[in-house]
C-alpha cells in the first residue's frame, strides 16, 4: 500500500509517470475541483503545461453522502450507476432534487473558479485529468465525457489510488490510465492520506490564478 502525506505529495508521486508529456504543445492538465486541483497544480508546474479545470459533480446517496450514485458532466448531463441504484433501492426520479441542487453548485463553482478566464477549449488537445483519488469512478467518468465533448483528442487519467472495479470502468473510457495504488481493500480515498483536509474554494481560486505555487 502506498501512503500519501497530502495532495501535493500525491501530485509529486504521480509526476514521474507523466514525464513523456513534458513541454507537449498540445497537452493540458485538468484538475477536478476541489481536491484534484492541488495535485494537478504540482503536475502542471512540473510538466510546464497549462492548468485548467472541468467542474463535474457527484450525485450522492441521500442516505450515505460519501457514496456516489452517479455524477453530472460539466454540461449538466446526469450519469447514473444503475447497479448502485439497484443496490440501494433508489430511482433516478427520487434523486432529481439532488441533481438540481448539484447543477446549481456546479455552476457556482465554475463561475467562481474560472472568473474572467476564457472558457476551456480542448479541441485537438491531450487532456490529462487529475484527481486526488477515485472511489466509485462516477465523477471521473463524467469528466472524461466532458473532456471529449470539449474536443479532446486523447484523455489521460492519473490518480494516486483507485479500487479495482472502478479502475476497470475508467480504463474502458480513457485512452490511458495511471494509478499508483489499486488496493483490493479500499476504505475511501482519505484512508490513503496522512492529511486529507477538505480543499476550500479559496485555495482552488488562488492556485488557478497562479498566485501561489504548491510546495
Amino acid at each position: 500500500m502506498i501512503r500519501f502525506k497530502n495532495r501535493v505529495d500525491a501530485g509529486k508521486k504521480l509526476l514521474p509517470y507523466l514525464e513523456k508529456y513534458k513541454d507537449a504543445p498540445d497537452a493540458v492538465v485538468i484538475g477536478l475541483p476541489r481536491g484534484g486541483v492541488p495535485p494537478a497544480a504540482v503536475i502542471a508546474k512540473g510538466l510546464h503545461l497549462p492548468l485548467d479545470i472541468i467542474v463535474t459533480r457527484k450525485i450522492a446517496s441521500p442516505i450515505q453522502p460519501e457514496l456516489a450514485l452517479g455524477a453530472l458532466t460539466q454540461e449538466g448531463v446526469p450519469l447514473f450507476d444503475q447497479k448502485l441504484l439497484s443496490m440501494v433501492g433508489m430511482t433516478q426520479a427520487q434523486l432529481e432534487p439532488i441533481v438540481q441542487a448539484e447543477k446549481k453548485e456546479a455552476q457556482r463553482r465554475l463561475e467562481l473558479y474560472r472568473g474572467d478566464r476564457s472558457p476551456l477549449d480542448l479541441t485537438d488537445k491531450i487532456a490529462i485529468l487529475i484527481d486526488d483519488g477515485i472511489a466509485t469512478g462516477s465523477t471521473m467518468l463524467a469528466t472524461i465525457i466532458s473532456a471529449r465533448a470539449l474536443g479532446a483528442k486523447k484523455v489521460v487519467v492519473a490518480v494516486p489510488v483507485c479500487p479495482p472495479d472502478s479502475l476497470k470502468k475508467i480504463q474502458k473510457e480513457a485512452d490511458e490510465v495511471i494509478c499508483l495504488d489499486v488496493p483490493d481493500l479500499f476504505w475511501g480515498v482519505g484512508g490513503f492520506y496522512d492529511s486529507f483536509a477538505q480543499t476550500e474554494d479559496d485555495e482552488v481560486v488562488t492556485i488557478l490564478k497562479g498566485l501561489e505555487s504548491p510546495s
